[in-house]
């Protein structure tokens, strides 16, 4: 039996995780927009046809399986199973992929305590994008480690960009919500039976969470540099911590609450969004480098 043989055949797994994890989120979007739909029907007279519903619980699952497909592809295309010889493999797409399967984790623990169906449709959108791109871009062999701590650095940063990435979504709500009571009389003041004050508290929970890890991270980082170096990834990153680090005080001491707080938020996540996986595009899709 040939090498070569066993090569291809090592990536037919992450090929089949991918086309299951992105039938489930299509479907999973489908059905999130039916139901938008069916609600805006409601307003209709009672004369127009009623639509059927999708049996409950059917967008969750459907969700979930996705993400157990997306985490399958994502271990095998990490482990590098089908290059010769066989080594971890990463780049931006991967680690943007691995990050929408954070978020994907968090709300589904989330989702068991807080009525949030109205995202869903978000998410399975976005998982789709990260597994198209995954795909695209498979990133390069990661080279062997100077520092036993270095991977320790590596998780702790993918796990600070969920958290953020969990933040911005549960910002995304808040404006949304905000918008809507300002465009209408009257109004609960609630996101699906949420008070939008503890929407508020859960959105800056995770980013006072992000920032304690991303702190960890950027320190185990300079202690574990072989040598300092004033790159766009180190720039970047200590710029969003720096914007971090001033929401949160801004918060503390001056009361920032509503857009004010979102859009730090957002240009935080931003800033970080292109430490890592905006540096790395360019090194890989329009430099064609593979140097890390």
């Amino acid at each position: 039996m040939s090498t070569g043989w066993l090569l291809a055949s090592a990536g037919w797994p992450m090929t089949v995780a991918s086309a299951l994890a992105l039938l489930a989120y299509a479907a999973t979007a489908l059905l999130a927009v039916r139901a938008e739909a069916m609600a805006a029907a409601a307003a209709l007279p009672a004369s127009a046809p009623a639509a059927t519903a999708a049996p409950r619980g059917v967008e969750g699952g459907l969700l979930m399986l996705g993400w157990l497909a997306q985490g399958v592809a994502i271990a095998v295309h990490a482990a590098g199973l089908d290059l010769d010889p066989p080594g971890t493999r990463f780049g931006f797409a991967p680690a943007l992929s691995l990050t929408v399967w954070l978020v994907l984790l968090v709300h589904a623990i989330e989702s068991r305590m807080l009525p949030l169906p109205a995202v869903r449709r978000v998410l399975a959108l976005a998982g789709s994008a990260a597994v198209v791109l995954m795909s695209a871009f498979p990133g390069d062999v990661r080279l062997a480690s100077h520092s036993p701590w270095a991977p320790v650095h590596w998780v702790l940063g993918v796990v600070s960009y969920g958290l953020f990435g969990v933040a911005v979504l549960h910002a995304w709500m808040l404006d949304s919500a905000e918008r809507r009571l300002r465009n209408r009389a009257g109004g609960t003041g609630t996101v699906l039976g949420l008070p939008l004050l503890r929407l508020e508290r859960l959105t800056f929970g995770f980013v006072e969470a992000g920032f304690v890890v991303l702190t960890l991270a950027l320190v185990l980082g300079v202690l574990t540099a072989a040598r300092w170096r004033w790159d766009h990834k180190t720039i970047f990153s200590l710029l969003g911590w720096a914007v971090f680090a001033g929401l949160l005080a801004g918060r503390l001491l001056r009361g920032w609450r509503g857009r004010q707080a979102t859009r730090w938020l957002y240009s935080g996540a931003a800033l970080l969004l292109l430490a890592y996986v905006g540096s790395r595009f360019v090194l890989e899709v329009i430099l064609g480098r593979s140097v890390y």
